[in-house]
C-alpha cells in the first residue's frame, strides 16, 4: 500500500488495523515456530537442548542488533519518502542494509571464534563442546540470514507494506516446521539439521522479499544522491540508543529472576510462566511496534504533526482497551490456565495469582510500549531510551523490590502491577512532552 494513500485515509483507525493485522499473525507464526522448534530439540536429549540454551542469549544480543538497524531504516527511509525524496530513500534503504549486513556478519563471526570461552563464561561443561563447532557455524549462518531477511521486511514497512512481511513471516515459519522433522530425525542431521532448516526458509524469504523490492524499486545500492557522512550519522543517531534499548530487557530479566529465586523454584518457574502467557497477551502491542512507526516517521517527514498526535490517540485507546479485554480473559480463565500451564500445585498457585493481577497492567505496559517506538520515529532515540531505563530500572524492578519485601509472592505482582502503570503514565507524559517540543521547533 503507498504511504500517501496510508496518510489520506480519513479513518485512522481502520488504516492502522490495515497495517498491524499481517503483523500479529506473522508475530505469532515465529513465536509457534520457536517453540516447535525447541520441541524438537528436547527429543534429541538434554545435551542439545542445553546447547541450544546456552545459545539463546548471544542470539538475543544478534537480535538486539539486528533491531537497532532495522529500527533505523524503518525511520529514516518512512521519514525521507515523507518529505518527498523517494530517490534518496531507496538509497538509504541500500545503504542501512548493506551496513546492517556487514556488522551482523562480524558478530556472528567473532561468536563463532570465541564460542568456547563464551560457553564457559555461561557456564556449560565440557559435554556440549563436541557439537558447538558445526552447530553455531550453522546457527551463525542462520542468523545472519535472519537480519537481512530483518532488513528487507524493515524497507517493506517504510514503504508502507506490512502485508508482504506478515505473509512471509508465516510462509517462512510454516517451512521451517515442515523442515524440521525431515532434516533432524529422516535426515539424522541432528541439532544442526534445526539451525539449516532455519537458513533454508529464511534463504527463500529473502529471494521472494528481494525480488518485490527490486520490482518496486524500494532498494538501490548506489549513493549518487546520498550523502554518506550524514546519512551515517543519522544512523548511528537512531542505531546506538535503539540496541540499548533491545538488551535492557534481558537484564531486567536477569535481576527479576534472581530476586524470584530468593522464594524457591516453583516461584521461579511460576514467574518464567507468566512472562510467556504476558508475550502472547501483548501480541497485538508487538504488531503495533512494527506497523504504527513508517506511518509515524512518514508523517514527521511531510510536517503533519497534528496527524501524528491523532495516530498515536488511536494506537493508545485501543491499547488500553483490548489489553482490558485481554486482563478480563486472564482473570475468568486463571485457574484452568495455571494448572493447564503446570502439574505442579504449588507452581499453578503461584501463577494464578499471577493471572488474576498481572495482566489488567498490560494496557499501561502496552502503552509504554508504543511509546518508545513512537519516540524512535520521531527521530527522538535518546527520549525512547530514558523510557525505556526508566520503566525497568527506576519503577519496575524497584516496585517488585518493594512489593517482595512487604508482601512476598503476592507483592512481587502488586509491584509488577503498579511498575507497569507507573511506566505507562511516565511515557505518556514525556511523549506529550517531547510533541509540545516538536510543535515549537
Amino acid at each position: 500500500m503507498d504511504m500517501n494513500l496510508h496518510l489520506s485515509q480519513q479513518n485512522l483507525a481502520a488504516t492502522l488495523f490495515k497495517a498491524t493485522w499481517p503483523m500479529v499473525f506473522g508475530v505469532l507464526s515465529i513465536m509457534s515456530f520457536q517453540l516447535v522448534d525447541s520441541a524438537f530439540i528436547g527429543q534429541l536429549g538434554v545435551i542439545p537442548l542445553a546447547l541450544q540454551g546456552f545459545t539463546m542469549p548471544l542470539q538475543m544480543v544478534i537480535i538486539g542488533v539486528q533491531v537497532g538497524f532495522g529500527i533505523a531504516a524503518t525511520v529514516l527511509i518512512a521519514k525521507l519518502l515523507g518529505a518527498q525524496q523517494p530517490l534518496v530513500a531507496k538509497q538509504m534503504a541500500g545503504l542501512v542494509v548493506s551496513l546492517g549486513c556487514a556488522v551482523i556478519g562480524i558478530v556472528c563471526l567473532l561468536l563463532y571464534l570465541c564460542r568456547f570461552p563464551l560457553l564457559s563464561a555461561l557456564g556449560a561443561t565440557d559435554a556440549v563442546h563436541p557439537l558447538v563447532s558445526s552447530y553455531w557455524a550453522w546457527w551463525g549462518l542462520s542468523a545472519w540470514l535472519g537480519a537481512l531477511q530483518y532488513f528487507l521486511y524493515s524497507v517493506c514497512r517504510a514503504n508502507g507494506n506490512t502485508m508482504l512481511p506478515g505473509i512471509m513471516m508465516v510462509v517462512t515459519s510454516v517451512l521451517n516446521i515442515a523442515l524440521d522433522p525431515l532434516f533432524i530425525f529422516v535426515l539424522d542431521w541432528g541439532i544442526n539439521g534445526a539451525a539449516i532448516a532455519t537458513c533454508v526458509s529464511f534463504l527463500c524469504g529473502i529471494l521472494i522479499v528481494a525480488y518485490r523490492l527490486q520490482h518496486s524499486h524500494w532498494l538501490s545500492l548506489r549513493r549518487s544522491e546520498l550523502q554518506i557522512g550524514r546519512a551515517l550519522k543519522q544512523v548511528g543517531h537512531i542505531f546506538f540508543p535503539a540496541v540499548m534499548s533491545q538488551l535492557m530487557p534481558s537484564l531486567s530479566a536477569i535481576l527479576a529472576t534472581k530476586l524470584l529465586a530468593s522464594f524457591g523454584a516453583a516461584a521461579v518457574a511460576a514467574w518464567g510462566l507468566g512472562s510467556r502467557v504476558e508475550f502472547f497477551a501483548i501480541v497485538v502491542v508487538l504488531a503495533l511496534t512494527m506497523s504504527l512507526p513508517p506511518m509515524i516517521s512518514h508523517a514527521l517527514g511531510a510536517g503533519k504533526l497534528e496527524r501524528i498526535a491523532q495516530l498515536v490517540r488511536v494506537a493508545l485507546l485501543f491499547v488500553l482497551g483490548w489489553q482490558l479485554f485481554i486482563g478480563i480473559l486472564s482473570w475468568l480463565a486463571a485457574d484452568g490456565l495455571a494448572h493447564l500451564m503446570s502439574a505442579e500445585e504449588q507452581v499453578s498457585h503461584i501463577l494464578r495469582q499471577h493471572l488474576l493481577l498481572v495482566p489488567f497492567s498490560l494496557g499501561a505496559l502496552g502503552c509504554c510500549m508504543i511509546l518508545v517506538s513512537v519516540s524512535n520515529a520521531l527521530g527522538k532515540s535518546y527520549v525512547a531510551l530514558l523510557i525505556s531505563l526508566v520503566r525497568l530500572f527506576v519503577l519496575f524492578l524497584p516496585c517488585i523490590w518493594l512489593g517482595a519485601q512487604l508482601g512476598g509472592i503476592q507483592g512481587i505482582f502488586v509491584g509488577a502491577f503498579a511498575g507497569n502503570l507507573l511506566a505507562g503514565t511516565f511515557a505518556y507524559l514525556t511523549y506529550r512532552k517531547t510533541m509540545a517540543s516538536l510543535a515549537t521547533a
